[in-house]
């Protein structure tokens, strides 16, 4: 029976927590090599914590399962997933359940060390690893001058402010830890560009304009930040660590070209054979993990840290889909959820109840709030000073504070390098704990997503004169949903006297947790690997523009996001371009019976938050089987038959208006169907009724003289009845409109509640969508925007109007030069 001596790395600081815990000279461990697997169960007097494997399992169960309860239970207190994290470590820690002795010798014993050791060392290998990965390096083709103006002056004063008080301290100050301040407060100055995109994520900020420009400004601040410390190490006045440091920078910098010419050269390979569109195939994934740990063996045996090779190598990979995306989403849960709890633990176990001394706790402290205090003043000066808005300088400077488990790995590095002693350690992540549970609750409020999209005048087809242009966003998230888009922008009736300005945004799906991009594709642009399933779409919609005699300007973009956020991008792009129109598919397909064909629940989560926050009206456009208009509307031989009901209220109004938009087009016959009560209207509707009528007269006048548009009033007494008439209508039409939300106190609708199923498309949407008689008719269900922050705007509509539309006109104008 033998034995196994091993020195995991912070058993001296455990061991020397002062609570019993073995002598103060015991740095070694040693286990016996046959107890790993309990072979005899408890009713055999065995005993499981004994042995390493159910040990391990037990610790991993505990350490994840505390750090899961502290996320749901912060949850509705806005904390990012790190302060749970650190929560979570320190219950565990020695002071804590470990202050506890029974507990303590049970389940985290010393002996259980070395197993502990092991599985945080892979988590550290993983988690840096997904960090390079999930670190962007087209970024650095981003930053501009006012991204690198203010990420180097936060960083800079942020050091200066450091260098002053320490030096303060260290001459008028007598204390035992004034050595380890400067190295603490140096660490605190550090900004992490992946920590900061990390919390960018949590508060759904990274496809906001506020989240590029911190992103682009915490990689600026980052490099700034490399180069201080490189600069440090050479000039360092020790001798042996300057050239020390020089010979690990040396190899640092001969592992980058080898990164450079071998990996990133592998990996380009890699994305060239592999299928475009699909996931990584399996035997590259196995290549690119089995390429970490070599690379993490080669920096043990090179005398660099654990995490320096696997992190350059995850930065040289292409971020993003086939090779990011898909490393990411088979590493994340298993790193993040198994691994990385077992090192947030040993913090705890770490972290002791120390009885510190007042004035070094207090000195510590201040060290790292006024490094913390020098980032913010140095972000928000610089703001001003470019005119950025006073929320999103404050904003700046508070997410540029943000710390995580990188932070954390540095301060045990220093500690355990005896930079820093155990005192330091423990206000550090006391400090980290407090600043991020501070900034974010005042981020969150900063950006409350009900304000990020309000406008102060109504975006609506309604209220855009007929002679000016019409500016679309029109969402395509794959090729199926081209045909229908083109034919409906070419009913819109683009003319020379009115163009129509489109804005195609093609949504991919980006896995896992790489940075998310919004790429704008300009004429005669080369197409990049990650937008090349877009070139078929964007070619299509180009086609569209050449052929409708300079009529008609495109400009495409692909948004590459996670889901979750990528309604973000709709918004921005329609807030940004000042879009009167947004057209998103259904995320369901029927066939001409009105069975269901596909669905994906996915999509039904991007078109309800868009329908929550879009700056504009918005259309979703249903399918059902394949459409008789595959050509061209202006080429068909036929009418293309349009049909409009309206029950009332102000997205019934929209919908009469953009088919009133529609009217002019020399190929369309319109039927516009008023569906009204056989009864007296209730009071609360009377208002709402007047502005019908008021609609309906202005509609009447548009298309006065227009032998191609039908006036149809309908009596009908409920429910039961406006199923009747929509059923009358047959299959006669090839596209009807109507409006999503109707009031419930109409009873028209009423009857209509048990056909509803889908929010998305309403009562009368959802009869239409599903019905067996409606044959292959595009479903147009539109929504008018009503969200304005001042509605007495809306008396000056003539105004608004214009104004609404410059952008729309020098975009056009633009375009057609070209």
């Amino acid at each position: 029976m033998g034995s196994i001596v091993m020195e995991p790395e912070d058993i001296a600081a455990y061991s020397n927590d002062g609570i019993g815990h073995g002598s103060n000279n015991f740095t070694k461990i040693c286990i016996f090599a046959n107890r790993i697997h309990c072979n005899n169960g408890v009713f055999s007097g065995a005993k499981p914590l004994e042995f390493s494997v159910p040990l391990l399992l037990l610790q991993l169960g505990i350490c994840s399962g505390i750090i899961i309860l502290f996320s749901q239970l912060l949850k509705p207190l806005g904390q990012p997933l790190i302060v749970s994290q650190i929560m979570g470590g320190l219950v565990i820690g020695a002071s804590g359940l470990c202050y506890m002795e029974k507990f303590r010798e049970a389940v985290f014993p010393l002996s259980g060390f070395i197993v502990l050791d092991v599985v945080s060392a892979f988590g550290r290998v993983f988690y840096f690893f997904l960090i390079g990965v999930q670190t962007d390096i087209s970024f650095v083709k981003n930053i501009d001058k006012k991204a690198f103006g203010i990420g180097s002056c936060s960083a800079v004063l942020a050091t200066i402010l450091v260098i002053i008080y320490s030096v303060f301290v260290a001459n008028f100050l007598d204390i035992q830890s004034s050595k380890y301040l400067f190295v603490l407060g140096q660490l605190e100055t550090f900004i992490n560009f992946p920590m900061v995109s990390s919390l960018l994520y949590e508060l759904h900020l990274i496809n906001s304009e506020f989240g590029r420009m911190a992103l682009s400004t915490s990689m600026a601040s980052n490099i700034v930040g490399i180069c201080l410390s490189i600069l440090g190490g050479i000039f360092d006045p020790n001798g042996e660590t300057r050239q020390e440091d020089l010979s690990k920078n040396l190899v640092i910098v001969v592992l980058i070209l080898v990164f450079i010419f071998v990996f990133r050269h592998a990996s380009l390979w890699m994305i060239r054979k592999n299928p475009i569109g699909q996931p990584l195939k399996e035997c590259f994934v196995i290549t690119l993990l089995l390429g970490v740990l070599m690379v993490a063996f080669c920096c043990q045996a090179l005398g660099l840290q654990i995490y320096v090779g696997p992190f350059l190598l995850g930065f040289i990979i292409p971020s993003g889909p086939p090779i990011g995306s898909t490393l990411v989403e088979r590493l994340d849960f298993i790193t993040s959820w198994v691994f990385m709890p077992i090192f947030f633990a040993k913090i705890g176990l770490i972290v002791n109840n120390y009885t510190m001394k007042l004035i070094n706790f207090l000195c510590m402290t201040l060290v790292v709030f006024i490094s913390a205090l020098g980032k913010f003043l140095g972000a928000l000066m610089i703001s001003i000073y470019y005119k950025l808005p006073m929320k999103d300088a404050l904003s700046l400077g508070l997410i540029l504070n943000s710390q995580g488990a990188l932070e954390l790995g540095m301060l045990k590095i220093k500690r355990r390098e005896k930079m820093i002693d155990e005192e330091a350690l423990v206000v550090g992540c006391i400090c980290m704990l407090v600043i991020v549970s501070i900034i974010t609750p005042v981020i969150r409020y900063l950006f409350h997503p009900s304000r990020r999209y309000i406008v102060y005048k109504k975006r609506t087809v309604m209220h855009l004169r007929q002679e000016f242009d019409l500016c679309v966003l029109v969402c395509i998230y794959d090729q199926e949903d081209v045909p229908s888009a083109i034919n409906l922008l070419d009913a819109l009736n683009p003319t020379r006297r009115s163009h129509l300005v489109v804005y195609m945004l093609h949504l991919v799906e980006l896995l896992g947790r790489s940075q998310p991009k919004l790429i704008h594709h300009k004429h005669r642009k080369a197409m990049t690997l990650r937008s090349s399933s877009s070139e078929p779409i964007i070619n299509a919609f180009k086609y569209f523009a050449e052929s409708s005699n300079e009529t008609v300007a495109i400009n495409s973009f692909t948004a590459v996001s996670p889901f979750k956020t990528i309604h973000d991008d709709v918004c921005s792009l329609a807030l940004d371009k000042k879009s009167s129109l947004i057209l998103v598919p259904f995320h369901k397909r029927f066939h001409s019976n009105g069975v269901l064909s596909s669905s994906k629940h996915k999509i039904k989560m991007v078109n309800h938050h868009i329908f929550e926050k879009a700056p504009c009206s918005i259309a979703i456009v249903v399918e059902r089987g394949f459409s008789n208009v595959s050509k061209s509307i202006t080429n068909h031989l036929q009418s293309f038959k349009i049909a409009v009901v309206f029950v009332g209220g102000p997205d019934d109004r929209e919908a009469m208006f953009i088919g009133a938009r529609m009217a002019g087009h020399f190929n369309i016959n319109l039927t516009m169907i008023r569906l009204l009560e056989n009864e007296n209207v209730p009071r609360e509707e009377i208002e709402e009724r007047r502005l019908d009528d008021e609609a309906v007269v202005e509609f009447r006048q548009i298309i006065a003289n227009n032998h191609r548009v039908r006036y149809i009033e309908e009596v009908v007494k409920d429910g039961t009845g406006t199923i009747s008439m929509l059923r009358s209508m047959g299959s006669n039409f090839d596209l009807v409109m109507v409006g999503r939300r109707h009031s419930p106190c109409l009873a028209l609708a009423q009857g209509l509640v048990l056909w509803n199923e889908c929010t998305e498309l309403g009562a009368i949407g959802e009869v239409l969508a599903s019905s067996d008689f409606m044959g292959n008719a595009i479903i147009l269900v539109v929504q008018q925007h009503t969200r304005v922050a001042n509605e007495d705007q809306e008396n000056h509509q003539e105004t608004i109007i214009f104004m609404d539309n410059i952008d729309a006109k020098d975009d056009a104008k633009d375009l057609f030069i070209q």
